[in-house]
């Protein structure tokens, strides 16, 4: 079976199933053999219900769990709930299972089951919530050995993943492997079809971290060539604006606050850049709460005041939305008459055709928008800066669809990743980079707490204490819903958990990103609005959700999450005038999990936790939930991996150094890897 074949062809792939793996972006062979897993985990030994040990209140355990009573299914007007009751030896277990009425037909009187889950000890009856549950031949298979979790949607299950998986790579054509023998000798990488083998389903712990280095270095190895490739293909454009000298001092000073030395010196560089001789390529890093945006709107104030247009583009609507209210009060307190045009995707036709003819119309408007500015057919008018968030990065084709519509903008991208200089300058080697690493003086420092589950009553009591003052929370989980492999808190049953655990009169809503994008839409404007009081929330509040009345964060599994993105969550509260606090439960009893979390517990300084984040991980941290951020990379990470793209930069930079063109023997295959790679992206490659 070749890599190309249509993911139809797999064994136990029909129609429907097919729908369903495209929306994980799986279309071929290849792809899901590329659809890395998110986690692993070993199962242990199955034990009876009477071997549990007690020494822990909190374990995760295999239970083998005889059937001797029928499961009782109760239906609320909320839920279904199913419920086994089952006893060894004089020790009780009881399972229950939230909205899965189907787990019923596998419970029958008389079979033995294999349960897996957390399992807790309830005055004197071990206790099992949401368990996977396995047949005993089933789970014999399984057992004591590392088996993939990969992210899923709804209607494809783990299971039959891996199965799929594994028929996939027993009968599909090997990768040619066109990474330069010498090469991987130096570095001692894997031959790329035995790592993708071992990624899935490995021998050993020592075999997966081999796997993975392989293919974090190919990730890194490709991205840079193809970054290199494409920045050599390119020269510096010329400035063809003619931009007069403005400091911008007159707006300035109508603030409520003063800028930071950080702001101001950046917002100089952006207009050095605006007046120089070529067009603008900046990259700017700023810390959580550094304010990046008064810089974004200053700089377009100023592209404005020359008769120019600028455009911002957000990763979402809600980002966008509060960016258009934020330019409007700012205009308005500088008593100034601007056009500000908003467009996005989910605008009704109507409102899209009226803000193509403002945007048509008006040759100095401030545009705000999604993706929709780039992917309408919007008739822009002396577009002089385009400014876009890091999920938003420019490539040369989102340059070229400006300019097939006669424009060359400026560019300037904005970062809340705090990525030490070193990597950054790797990562970004085609822009000028301009650090923000101040906070304003006037907010005030937000207050950490690590604690473990026996802080669990006096953290639900506080999140009421916060709501009564008129304030709100959010509370993150790592999961949409539960896994029947991975043990840690999912949005959907937390949310019916804290129902039960507050007062009926706290507003909870829950939001993740399998919600359609007019729901998640609505979820945080309802937010923001207050009228909910605690969103319970996957980490898709990461970026730019600005709701001043937020007061508190608390995330759950805190230890499965990268300090840097834990970094960027914490930054969600602390944007108002009232003290702000973060709490972070610590599901985990290694003292490596306590001093990274500890080191987020003393500090709020986004560069400072990132050097140490760099410092504290190793090649066995990339088993618990991955980094998010602006580099979506499939498997590496920047800072567990920084060493390995250090190694890739470097060679990277040799080879084009010796052989720009690829033309010898050794780079045959790399060349024609890289053709692959520009013949099926938006650019095209001249080699």
């Amino acid at each position: 079976m070749e890599l190309t074949a249509p993911i139809r062809g797999v064994k136990g792939v029909g129609e429907k199933t097919e729908n369903l793996l495209q929306k994980m972006g799986v279309y071929t062979v290849g792809d899901i053999l590329l659809h890395f897993p998110r986690d692993y985990v070993t199962y242990p030994r199955a034990a009876q219900i009477n071997e549990l040990t007690e020494a822990k209140n909190i374990q995760t355990a295999a239970v083998i769990v005889p059937v001797t009573r029928a499961a009782v299914m109760r239906r609320t007007r909320a839920m279904t709930i199913t419920v086994l009751k089952s006893s060894c030896e004089g020790k009780e277990l009881e399972a229950i299972w939230f909205r899965l009425p189907y787990i019923a037909n596998g419970l029958k009187k008389g079979k033995t089951v294999i349960l897996y889950g957390k399992v807790t000890d309830k005055n004197g009856v071990w206790h099992m919530e949401q368990p996977a549950l396995f047949s005993p031949e089933d789970y014999a298979a399984i057992e004591e050995s590392m088996q993939p979790v990969y992210a899923l949607t709804r209607g494809i299950t783990n299971r039959f993943l891996c199965k799929t998986i594994r028929y996939a790579l027993q009968s599909c054509d090997s990768f040619f492997d066109y990474l330069p023998t010498g090469i991987r000798e130096k570095y001692e990488l894997a031959e790329y079809n035995y790592a993708l083998e071992q990624i899935h389903f490995p021998e050993s712990k020592e075999a997966l971290i081999c796997a993975r280095r392989r293919l974090v270095f190919d990730e890194f190895f490709l991205f840079l060539m193809t970054m290199q490739l494409q920045k050599r293909g390119e020269e510096k454009q010329k400035n063809p604006y003619d931009f007069t000298v403005d400091d911008l001092q007159a707006y300035i000073r109508q603030l409520p606050y003063a800028l930071t030395g950080a702001q101001q010196r950046t917002l100089n560089e952006v207009l050095r850049d605006l007046q120089g001789e070529t067009l603008m390529q900046r990259l700017i890093q700023g810390d959580v709460g550094s304010g990046k945006t008064i810089v974004a709107f200053l700089a377009m104030l100023y592209v404005s005041d020359q008769g120019c247009q600028s455009a911002i583009m957000a990763p979402t609507e809600v980002l966008a939305k509060q960016h258009e209210q934020s330019f409007l009060e700012l205009c308005e307190r500088f008593g100034i008459q601007k056009t500000i045009v908003l467009l996005t995707g989910s605008m009704t036709a109507k409102q899209k055709r009226e803000a193509r003819a403002a945007i048509a119309e008006h040759t100095d408007a401030l545009i705000i928008g999604t993706h929709a500015l780039i992917q309408e057919q919007v008739s822009y008018e002396r577009l002089a800066l385009v400014i876009t968030d890091e999920q938003h990065r420019f490539g040369v084709r989102q340059r070229e669809t400006f300019a097939e519509k006669g424009q060359s903008p400026h560019i300037l991208v904005m970062s809340a990743t705090p990525i030490p200089r070193t990597l950054a300058i790797i990562l970004y080697g085609d822009m000028d980079i301009s650090v923000m690493d101040e906070v304003p003086a006037t907010r005030l420092p937000i207050k950490n707490c690590v604690v473990g589950e026996d802080y669990r009553t006096k953290a639900n009591a506080f999140l009421e204490k916060e709501v009564a003052a008129g304030h709100q929370a959010y509370i993150i989980c790592p999961l949409v819903e539960a896994s029947e492999n991975l043990d840690a808190n999912n949005v959907t049953d937390y949310t019916d958990r804290l129902r039960a655990q507050l007062s009926s009169d706290v507003r909870i809503a829950c939001l993740h990103g399998k919600m359609k994008a007019a729901e998640k839409n609505q979820i945080m404007e309802d937010f923001k609005e207050h009228k909910t009081d605690i969103l319970v929330s996957t980490t898709v509040i990461e970026v730019g959700v600005n709701v001043p009345n937020a007061t508190v964060m608390m995330i759950e599994n805190a230890d499965r999450f990268g300090l840097a993105q834990l970094h960027q969550l914490r930054g969600r509260v602390g944007r108002g005038e009232a003290q702000s606090y973060c709490i972070m439960m610590n599901a985990s009893d290694s003292d490596r999990a306590k001093n990274r979390l500890e080191i987020l517990n003393k500090s709020n300084d986004g560069f400072f936790i990132a050097s140490e984040d760099l410092k504290l991980r190793g090649p066995g941290d990339f088993f618990g939930i991955r980094q998010a951020g602006d580099l979506s990379f499939l498997i590496a990470d920047i800072y567990t991996d920084a060493r390995v793209l250090n190694q890739a930069s470097d060679e990277v930079k040799r080879i084009l150094e010796v052989d720009p063109s690829l033309e010898a023997e050794e780079h045959v295959n790399l060349k024609i890897k890289m053709r692959e790679i520009f013949e099926r992206g938006d650019v095209t490659l001249s080699l």
